[in-house]
């Protein structure tokens, strides 16, 4: 399959209705850990196929380092997510989310914090890099 602008931007939107799901049933205020199981049933339930967890492979200059990176839900073999239950999203998560799209050289990630009144507007952010622009759309 070949992977374009539009169908990350259908993926995306998928995701983020699982997430809105997730979000609008059980509100701000709970661990990290907790939405990251709902998520999980959300994507099964939509048959939306994931890895959780994803040890992300880190090699130095021909070395296979063991770093403990660890994706938090990996999409469709293309769009890494990670989900924060904080206060705000600080520049050190954007900063994580980046390098694991870099380590795993994919174009697009997404970004969720749930400790917010409204998902969509105030705790869901994509971040796209170099690789993107070279997607058809």
């Amino acid at each position: 399959m070949r992977i374009t602008k539009s169908y990350l931007k259908d993926l995306i939107y998928k995701v983020n209705g699982a997430a809105i799901e997730v979000h609008k049933t059980l509100g701000p205020g709970l661990l990290e850990s907790v939405y990251h199981k709902c998520l999980k049933h959300e994507l099964s339930i939509r048959k939306i196929s994931y890895q959780s967890e994803l040890v992300i492979p880190v090699n130095y200059k021909g070395l296979e380092l063991e770093a403990e990176l660890r994706c938090d839900l990996f999409i469709e073999n293309i769009l890494p997510v990670e989900l924060k239950a904080t206060e705000g999203i600080h520049p050190i998560h954007e900063a994580q989310l980046m390098t694991y799209m870099k380590l795993l050289e994919v174009p697009e990630g997404v970004l969720y914090n749930f400790n917010v009144v409204n998902l969509y507007e105030e705790g869901q952010r994509t971040y796209v890099n170099e690789l993107y622009r070279n997607l058809d759309d």
